[in-house]
């Protein structure tokens, strides 16, 4: 019996905090059912371009647009991989070099299964959700992000 998931909000303001990341895995130590997490943390990087540093990045996002096709993309991940859970949090906002700004994390009952979900969903994240990020230079200047 398959349960219909409704959309659930990814998106966080802000840096995506370690100790949030740490709840969110210390949850699932009841679900004995669960062999093998994989865990995707995306780190906004300090990349020096023609001269000059990054030293953050603003995330914008179509929200509604983007939880709509989160949903659809998470639909087709539990169809596709036999997982127990998913959970994705993007950051909006301006997220400093060396913060968290991406976290996914897949549960299964084997890690293969988990580990191949999980990457599935980072790279269409990558690809289909309407999410902009502003690359904001030390010398305030700025450029938006290509995704890669």
């Amino acid at each position: 019996m398959t349960t219909e998931r409704k959309p659930k909000n990814i998106f966080t303001q802000g840096a995506i905090s370690a100790s949030f990341i740490a709840e969110s895995i210390q949850k699932h130590d009841t679900k004995t059912n669960i062999g093998g997490h994989s865990i995707f943390l995306g780190q906004v990087r300090a990349d020096v371009i023609e001269g000059n540093q990054v030293a953050a990045i603003e995330y914008t996002a179509y929200e509604d647009m983007a939880l709509e096709k989160m949903h659809q993309i998470r639909e087709a991940i539990f169809a596709k991989y036999p997982l127990v859970c998913m959970h994705v949090h993007h950051s909006l906002g301006k997220i400093a070099a060396g913060e968290i700004c991406l976290f996914v994390f897949t549960s299964s009952a084997h890690r293969k299964e988990a580990i191949d979900a999980c990457t599935e969903t980072v790279e269409r994240i990558k690809a289909e959700l309407p999410i902009w990020g502003k690359e904001i230079f030390e010398n305030e200047s700025y450029q938006w992000k290509e995704n890669k």
